[in-house]
């Protein structure tokens, strides 16, 4: 037999060369996949955009509601139409403005929970 060494093995260790890409999440693949699990987080993002929908409907229907009792109270036309034109716009505009930041809060929170991400 030859008394030759056997060959040294070297590890190379450096940069890889490759990105390899991100896993999915399970979460993102529920909901592609349209199962029943995914499915539940589609509808729970629904519920909440829904919820903050009709909040926003039944405040403005009470506010509208009340309208014709405040203008019977007023009895004065010109007061009547000072208030359609100025004093209307405020709670549209608060209204509005708080659905929005609902609706982006919750899109918010569903984009978090698909992409695991922890709660702040």
């Amino acid at each position: 037999m030859s008394a030759e060494p056997s060959p040294r093995r070297e590890v190379v260790t450096g940069v890889p060369r490759r990105v390899r890409p991100l896993p999915r999440y399970r979460t993102q693949s529920e909901i592609d996949d349209q199962t029943a699990l995914g499915g539940a987080y589609v509808r729970s993002l629904m519920r909440g955009q829904l919820r903050a929908a009709l909040t926003v409907f039944g405040v403005l229907a009470l506010v509208a509601g009340t309208l014709p009792l405040l203008f019977a109270a007023l009895g004065s036309s010109a007061l009547v139409w000072a208030v359609l034109g100025f004093a209307t716009y405020p709670p549209l505009i608060l209204a509005a403005w708080w659905y929005v930041r609902r609706a982006e809060r919750n899109e918010r929170d569903f984009a978090r929970l698909v992409e695991g991400r922890p709660a702040p």
